[in-house]
């Protein structure tokens, strides 16, 4: 072990010398340099090794190599890089070589040591460690698409990259993200060559040695990989997920309308095609453009009533529950967009209500985020439309049935002290069935029953037992957050 260890030392011997002579380090650092990296030598050659030892050994000789380039940019020195920082990039490349040889199944080892070589531009050695990864872990379709990627844009090699995608999916045949990173890969390469060709053309430089073969420019090779891909994955949404990545590139219209067309075609019982025709409507072209805004919230208005037309139409061959959630998810997402127009809000609230009013068991098995949000704007439009009694008979209608905002409850606890007598048994209820939705997280919830027992209609002898309740519901740090509010409301400073 100790020739082996000394024999590295000596191998070091000349790039040291060279660091002192060109005056980036001085004698003493020199010295310095060799005691740590003797140390780290012998570390590595144990008995037993640790991988972690062989870590602190390739972060020291980064380090080294960044104080390099800190020192080369301070003095203005630049020469010598063979002589002094690739015995280094050759050195930590020969340690990775043997912790990943033996530590194989860490993943993030490897990554570690393509980022080494990415960042130091040893491009040779990047693709050698790429292959070796991918040799050990051809399971992982990320490790793929990265390796593809490395070679497009690190090594510029669009080949390489086309090879590796080629052989990812022997492995991977129906992985989605590998075909949607080769799509977009073919279509970057087309990309590329596109603007290559203008460029000479602007140069006056005659493009006929050049091979850009119309197929390529125009993105058939991207085609054929969608042709691939939609025979061997199903489903619309991963085939507008293709068509959303076309549409980022600007000479792809006739590969976006092929796509389309088939889209239609073949996806007619898919919630997800109708879906996306129908938000096509919002940025189809319409009228000019208009300054007043009443002039744009009409053009909103009709585009939003086109989309609507295309819901429906879809709702009378697809009448499922997937496609009525498709339909009440734009509703409310038109609901809470910024506008300044009341007629607009009220427009689409209305419209969603209208629709699904009478389908209440539906309503209620919405995914959670619309069936929460939607029993809050339900709430809202029956106090609106049918006062205080419709308010009532839908809040009791629903506050059994999961899931809830706050607002919910807090909605109702609003309108009931909006009347000119409210009743603090029904308020009382109403925080009661929030707290038993959202009681061990949120003290101020705790705090507004509190206030509300102190107020005008409550009873203040209540406030001990609900502030004991508290203490012994809410969790972590909501605990202590109460403690705090409540000491401060005792003391009048709330």
């Amino acid at each position: 072990m100790a020739d082996i260890v000394q024999q590295r030392l000596e191998d070091r011997i000349p790039a040291l010398e060279q660091l002192e002579r060109v005056g980036l380090f001085t004698n003493k650092e020199v010295k310095s340099m060799l005691k740590r990296s003797t140390a780290l030598e012998y570390k590595l050659h144990r008995t037993v090794q640790s991988k972690d030892d062989f870590i602190t050994y390739i972060q020291y000789e980064i380090n080294v190599l960044e104080l390099i380039k800190k020192r080369r940019a301070r003095i203005g020195y630049h020469f010598k890089r063979e002589e002094i920082e690739y015995p280094i990039i050759h050195r930590i490349n020969h340690v990775f070589r043997r912790a990943t040889t033996k530590w194989q199944e860490d993943v993030q080892l490897w990554l570690s040591q393509v980022a080494f070589n990415k960042k130091w531009g040893t491009k040779t050695q990047l693709s050698k460690v790429l292959s070796s990864m991918l040799a050990i872990h051809p399971d992982k379709p990320a490790l793929w698409i990265m390796a593809a990627k490395c070679e497009m844009e690190d090594r510029n090699s669009s080949e390489s990259a086309r090879h590796l995608f080629l052989r990812a999916l022997r492995f991977h045949p129906e992985n989605k993200k590998i075909y949607q990173e080769y799509f977009r890969m073919e279509l970057m390469h087309a990309e590329k060559l596109r603007k290559q060709q203008q460029e000479l053309e602007q140069a006056k430089i005659d493009v006929g040695e050049y091979n850009f073969s119309p197929e390529i420019l125009s993105g058939k090779l991207a085609e054929v990989v969608y042709r691939d891909a939609a025979q061997k994955i199903k489903g619309a949404e991963f085939i507008l997920s293709l068509l959303q990545i076309a549409a980022i590139f600007d000479f792809t219209k006739e590969l976006q309308d092929t796509i389309l067309q088939e889209l239609q075609s073949q996806y007619v019982d898919d919630c997800m095609m109708w879906d996306f025709m129908s938000k096509r409507e919002l940025d189809a072209a319409g009228a000019p453009e208009l300054q007043s805004a009443k002039g744009k919230a009409s053009d909103t208005d009709r585009r939003e009533e086109r989309c609507c037309v295309v819901y429906e139409e879809a709702l009378k061959s697809l009448n499922t529950e997937a496609m009525w959630t498709c339909y009440v998810t734009f509703c409310l997402e038109r609901y809470k967009r910024k506008t300044n127009v009341n007629e607009l809000k009220e427009k689409v609230i209305n419209l969603f209500l209208f629709f699904f009013i009478g389908v209440l068991q539906w309503l209620l098995s919405l995914v959670p985020a619309v069936s929460s949000a939607m029993k809050e704007k339900y709430l809202e439009w029956s106090y609106k439309t049918g006062g205080y009694k419709r308010a009532r008979k839908t809040f009791t209608s629903l506050h059994e049935h999961r899931p809830f905002t706050k607002a919910f409850f807090m909605k109702m606890i609003e309108i009931e002290k909006e009347q000119e007598t409210p009743k603090m048994s029904n308020l009382r209820d109403y925080y009661e069935r929030a707290l038993r939705e959202f009681g061990c997280s949120d003290e101020d919830l705790w705090m507004d029953y509190i206030k509300e027992e102190l107020g005008r209609h409550g009873n203040p002898e209540n406030c001990g037992k609900l502030h004991w309740r508290a203490v012994k519901t809410l969790e972590g740090e909501n605990v202590e957050r109460f403690t705090t509010q409540y000491t401060l409301l005792q003391t009048g400073h709330v």
